[in-house]
């Protein structure tokens, strides 16, 4: 069996990296962050005329109906680049919802190319897998649906002109697109490159994307490609870091010699590197079984994302350790993939969380 990647999967990455690197640099990320705005709107449309956002979309939905393995690198690179966009809400969380409508993939591309979801409510549910607390009503309305209740901790927010609701009716859960109410309010996270926002719906119209029927596949291929994608993105986060570290104990010298010479240094930046390539090892193996369908698929994403995350940190902070005091101050920017590392890390359960239920899924099997 080939394991490598294919010449267009490489060409992909090869592009992706050249684009990022023109407009997600170190600097105009940091930028951004630190703007009102948050990112850069060019730039987004950009991507979505690249095709970034519907890879994975069946070609009579309007995208290219490629998998999410050919995504994978994508989702390295943004992660590399601490792109600051909702490339993941939209591709991730939003897709797959999308994706089951007839037009509603199109319909967003339409609309500025953006979305994402709102599942989390304030007080009760969190998790992309335990969603049988969620309060926020759809009501049908003659040939219409109108939603009621609040949404909190919703990535990108700001950023996007469609959210997809998780949201109960009486026949069951439900999938439904609205437009993202005006009157919205941004929360704050540890990850400023990634903003998230909270909502009310009162009497909102929406429009059915999935039904009660399906609901419960679509909510777990979300759960799923959300994990295996942080998990790849932490991949990309760790390899910023290593890259810089490497590159920093190559050049400051201490009495005339590079510090990489001294082995506490040089084995901080060899640990990056043998972590990162396991959780790549990983990433990419959740990929293929998410993309592929394959029973280990939960088992995968899980055990991807639990290690990923935690390398993504553990890089950051030994890369800031070996940097010494710049590492440490508010200028450098490896403080932002620090805290990128851990949102990712905090995402849908921690990391023990995720072992625990590899456990789980190992023992009972």
């Amino acid at each position: 069996m080939d394991f490598a990647f294919s010449e267009e999967q490489e060409l992909l990455r090869s592009s992706a990296r050249d684009f990022l690197r023109d407009r997600s640099a170190p600097e105009r990320v940091a930028e951004l962050a630190d703007s009102d705005a948050g990112w850069d709107p060019a730039t987004w449309k950009q991507i979505t005329e690249l095709g970034w956002v519907g890879l994975s979309v069946p070609e009579d939905r309007g995208g290219s109906g490629m998998s999410l393995l050919d995504e994978a690198v994508l989702f390295e690179e943004t992660g590399r680049a601490l792109y600051p966009g909702p490339f993941l809400s939209t591709v991730v969380l939003a897709q797959p919802a999308l994706g089951a409508s007839a037009d509603g993939f199109s319909a967003v591309l339409e609309a500025g190319g953006a979305a994402t979801l709102a599942w989390v409510e304030p007080g009760g549910v969190s998790s992309l897998a335990e969603l049988d607390g969620v309060k926020t009503e759809a009501r049908a309305s003659g040939d219409e649906w109108k939603l009621t209740g609040e949404k909190v901790l919703v990535p990108d927010l700001a950023l996007t002109s469609n959210v997809v609701v998780v949201a109960r009716s009486a026949d069951g859960l439900g999938l439904w697109l609205v437009s993202r109410p005006d009157d919205f309010k941004t929360q704050g996270t540890v990850d400023g490159t990634r903003r998230f926002g909270r909502f009310e719906l009162d009497g909102d119209p929406g429009t059915l994307l999935v039904g009660s029927d399906e609901v419960g596949d679509v909510l777990e291929q979300i759960r799923l490609r959300s994990l295996a994608a942080l998990a790849l993105e932490a991949v990309g986060v760790a390899q910023f870091a290593l890259d810089s570290a490497a590159a920093y104990v190559k050049e400051r010298k201490q009495f005339d010699k590079p510090i990489g010479t001294y082995q506490a240094v040089s084995h901080q930046v060899a640990d990056i590197y043998v972590d990162t390539e396991l959780a790549r090892s990983l990433a990419y193996w959740a990929a293929w079984c998410v993309a592929e369908g394959d029973r280990q698929a939960s088992t995968a994403a899980l055990a991807a994302k639990a290690f990923a995350a935690d390398a993504a940190v553990k890089a950051c902070e030994r890369s800031i350790q070996v940097h010494g005091g710049i590492g440490f101050t508010y200028e450098h920017t490896l403080h932002r993939y620090y805290r990128r590392a851990q949102w990712i890390q905090s995402f849908d359960g921690s990391g023990r969380v995720h072992r625990a239920a590899v456990a789980a899924a190992l023992l009972d099997a």
